[in-house]
Order: structure tokens, then C-alpha cells, then sequence
């Protein structure tokens, strides 16, 4: 058996209304709590928004702490003096580039004083780092602007967020103020699960699935690296969505099974990727809670709903209790 001390997803979308009561078992029966992502339509960056969203999660779970995020736009001091207390972090979307950030920044020069608010206020900086450039160069592209902002914020905590290519978790040696989140796949796939063999839609994700290399290195840092948390990005797409191209991974189902067999018996790893570290680099406090594995035959669910899961029907060697 496998017992994990209180994990947290440290990124997660849940949508809103049907699909996030569809969704929201999985991830409560894993999880203690998760960093629950903005960019709904319309997106939360307001306090009746975010009052409203959390309301909803909280209604529709239990034993579950919900660590509600902002979506970054150019917020008075007023507004987050008044929000601060009631979030975890706020959320860089460029502008367009994934799902429902067309209302993304456009200037990163423009949020400068929005990062000086939350540098004093301490509220951490999620960043969904890609470039408008080749998909495959967009998070290496983006790398300047991460040491950019690192320099110019030195006290802001930044969350690279779903790390594909080693290049990124390099910086974290270099930058104190830098963290960084991988997910199920990253940590997992590769692009040849896209696009190597039958188109895949259901594993067309943002940032897109990298190379074995990247992968290997990826692999190597999770299992040593105290400033690397677990973040799925699991985010559940209708099928019919998913099937003309929506953006995003539906691991939620999956997660501790698929993680159990990747740290082979390796409990401490295991239990720092998801949680430790996670606890001590942002001091999160939530309630205490154990989840159990047990060494048992379980089969991923082939549908949730409207929506197909990550290795969907994949036999795994670990079940949670």
C-alpha cells in the first residue's frame, strides 16, 4: 500500500456547471487540494466572479480545498487588497494563446504594475509561458521573458507552469524566485502520442507534448528537484470539442495510478513531487488528508461523461481507495 500525505494539484481547470460536476470526483478523491485556473468565459477577474466560482467547487465537493486563481489583467491596488486574502495566485495568459485567453496580455511591460502590487502583497505569478513562434520553440522562446521578469520582480514567486522542455527547469538553479509545475503528460508522452502513429486529438494539448529527449529530462529533474511541483493541467474538453481541435488533457481520472508506477516504489520522490514541496515553497496550509493506493488491477474509465480521459481503458497496476 501507498499512503501520500495531502496532495495537491497545483493546476487544474474544472470548467463550470455540468462538466465540473463531472470532473470534480476525481480530482477530490486524489487530491487534498488543487490550484483551481481562471480562464473560463467569462474569464475570474472580479470579486463576485470569484466568490461565485469558488462557491460553486466548494457546493460540489467535500474534503477539498479549492486555491482560487485571478486571470490577470490590470488590477488596482484596491481591488487586490480586497481579493488577496481569498486567492492563491494570478494567472498570465498571453493573449491567444490557449483556450479563452483572447483576453490575455498583450504587453507584458503594460502588468508591470499589477507584479509591484503582488510582489508587496506576496501573491504569487502562474504563468502559462509560450510564444507566439514555431509550436514546438514557443516555451524555449519564452524563456527570456521568465528570467526578464525574474530580474525585475525579485521578490515575486513565479510558477513556470507545465514545464515541456528542460530549458525551463534549468532556471531554477538561477533564480531563486523561480518555481516550476510538470504535469502527467509532459512527464509521460511525447508528441509521437499526437501525432506518430493515428491522429490522437484527446492528447493535443498546450504546450504541445515534446521529444524523448525532453521527456528523459524532464523525468530526471522531477525525482531531485525541490522547486518542481505536480500541476496536471488536466482539462476536460467535450468530445465533440476535442474532435475540432480543442486544447487540453483530461488526466484527472488517472493521475495517482499513472504516478505510482512512474516512481516504481521511490515514496519519498513520490510524496514530494505531490505535495512537499508544494507546501514548503508556498507555505500552503490546507487540511490534512491521506489517500491510499493499493497494489490492485484498475481500468481507466473509457468516458466521464461527454468527455474521453487520458488512457482511456489502460489497465494500471494501482488503485485509490
Amino acid at each position: 500500500m501507498i499512503i501520500l500525505d495531502t496532495p495537491i494539484d497545483m493546476h487544474l481547470h474544472l470548467r463550470e456547471g455540468k462538466i465540473l460536476k463531472d470532473v470534480l470526483p476525481y480530482t477530490q478523491k486524489q487530491f487534498a487540494a488543487a490550484v483551481v485556473m481562471p480562464n473560463l468565459n467569462p474569464p475570474v477577474d472580479n470579486k463576485e466572479r470569484l466568490k461565485n466560482y469558488k462557491q460553486e467547487i466548494i457546493e460540489n465537493s467535500k474534503d477539498f480545498t479549492p486555491l482560487m486563481t485571478l486571470f490577470m489583467r490590470e488590477y488596482s491596488e484596491d481591488e487586490l487588497l480586497e481579493m488577496a486574502e481569498e486567492i492563491f495566485s494570478i494567472k498570465l495568459y498571453p493573449a491567444g494563446i490557449t483556450t479563452n485567453s483572447e483576453n490575455g496580455v498583450k504587453s507584458i511591460e503594460k502588468i508591470y504594475p499589477v507584479l509591484e502590487i503582488m510582489e508587496e502583497l506576496d501573491i504569487p505569478l502562474s504563468v502559462h509561458g509560450e510564444s507566439d513562434g514555431f509550436v514546438l520553440d514557443r516555451e524555449r522562446e519564452f524563456k527570456v521573458v521568465y528570467e526578464k521578469l525574474a530580474r525585475d520582480f525579485p521578490k515575486l514567486k513565479i510558477i513556470m507552469e507545465h514545464v515541456g522542455v528542460a530549458d525551463l527547469l534549468y532556471l531554477l538553479d538561477e533564480y531563486e524566485n523561480l518555481y516550476a509545475t510538470v504535469t502527467l503528460h509532459h512527464l509521460l508522452l511525447t508528441l509521437d502520442d499526437v501525432v506518430g502513429g493515428v491522429l490522437n486529438p484527446h492528447y493535443f494539448c498546450k504546450p504541445i507534448l515534446k521529444t524523448p529527449k525532453d521527456r528523459e529530462e524532464i523525468q530526471k529533474f522531477v525525482k531531485k528537484h525541490p522547486k518542481i511541483m505536480f500541476g496536471s493541467d488536466s482539462a476536460p474538453h467535450p468530445i465533440k470539442n476535442k474532435l475540432k481541435g480543442a486544447a487540453g488533457i483530461f488526466s484527472a481520472p488517472v493521475i495517482l495510478p499513472a504516478l505510482a508506477e512512474f516512481f516504481d516504489g521511490d515514496i519519498e520522490s513520490f510524496q514530494k513531487f505531490i505535495s512537499n514541496n508544494a507546501r514548503k515553497n508556498f507555505n500552503i496550509d490546507v487540511p490534512k488528508k491521506e489517500v491510499k493506493l493499493v497494489e490492485e488491477e484498475w481500468i481507466a474509465p473509457y468516458m466521464v461523461g461527454d468527455i474521453k480521459p487520458m488512457w482511456a481503458g489502460k489497465k494500471f497496476k494501482f488503485k485509490v481507495l
